[in-house]
């Protein structure tokens, strides 16, 4: 999937400052519609190492309501976390109805970081695709709007970012001994890529390859992605607002057929107690008139 991103995709910096102005207020307005609406949304951010992830990160933070979304930063396990299944520290940071969840790295990690710096098990991370795609099912059929970025950029373009990087000394951190060895194993890494790629690419949770050689046209897809796909959530829980039962729409959408169910409850009931009564009585009666 790699071979078909256009590494040479770019915006012109005019453009790009009228287009981001646009998607950044686009995307303030839907974070209340969502919150109305009582729709989560979840934001994967995957890539290289320096391929734009924290700078997407920091544009979204700038217009956003800061109350209805989080950020969660790729970490190692803690003791904690590892006594349990690698996607139970992402499953308790989903967000709440109407808000959102931002994953710079996220379980993505099982297969790429661990399997490519051999942290886990061959069989733990082959496993793991599976359990992500049910995973991924499961907060698909729940309502939640799913959205997976892969940041793609060349082997020569990170050495040209690492290089920029070790001059500046407010960025030179970022250039760390494992930043180096994973550029060093590009190869390897583009093989994992390839795969996780090929087997969590699904309908319910579709994979976007973004062209990040450019960061001004990163930004652009990756914002414009958020919106189209935020508006089209809003548009099918309007059409079918009883569609995720546990919110206020469907409450309000249900209301009639739940009042009518009960009172055809209460009647059922009400007829199976004067049979019960009915069957119990008689024989008293013939009793007494014996």
């Amino acid at each position: 999937m790699l071979e078909t991103v256009n590494l040479k995709t770019s915006t012109p910096k005019a453009r790009y400052t009228k287009e981001m102005r646009e998607l950044q207020e686009k995307l303030r307005k839907l974070q209340y519609a969502a919150q109305e609406a009582e729709v989560p949304v979840v934001i994967c951010l995957e890539g290289w190492d320096t391929a734009g992830k924290g700078q997407v990160v920091k544009k979204l933070t700038e217009k956003l309501d800061p109350r209805l979304f989080r950020v969660h930063p790729g970490t190692s396990p803690s003791s904690l976390e590892r006594r349990y299944h690698f996607l139970w520290r992402y499953q308790v940071a989903l967000p709440n109805d109407g808000e959102m969840a931002v994953f710079d790295h996220s379980w993505y990690g099982r297969v790429l970081v661990e399997r490519c710096d051999k942290l886990t098990a061959k069989k733990a991370w082959r496993e793991a695709y599976q359990q992500i795609n049910e995973f991924e099912r499961w907060l698909a059929d729940d309502g939640q709007v799913l959205l997976k970025f892969w940041m793609h950029i060349s082997k020569k373009e990170q050495k040209r970012r690492f290089h920029a990087c070790l001059k500046d000394p407010l960025l030179k951190w970022k250039i760390t001994r494992e930043y180096k060895r994973h550029h060093k194993d590009y190869e390897k890494w583009v093989d994992a890529v390839e795969e996780m790629l090929a087997k969590t690419d699904t309908p319910h949770a579709p994979w976007v390859l973004v062209e990040a050689n450019d960061l001004r046209w990163a930004r652009i897809k990756i914002f414009d992605t958020v919106v189209k796909a935020i508006e089209a959530a809003l548009s099918r829980r309007k059409a079918l607002p009883a569609g995720v039962s546990r919110t206020a729409a469907a409450a309000t959408a249900t209301k009639s057929a739940r009042a009518k169910r009960a009172a055809h409850d209460s009647q059922l009931a009400s007829a199976e107690e004067k049979k019960t009564v009915g069957s119990e009585s008689r024989p008293k009666a013939e009793v007494a008139h014996a």
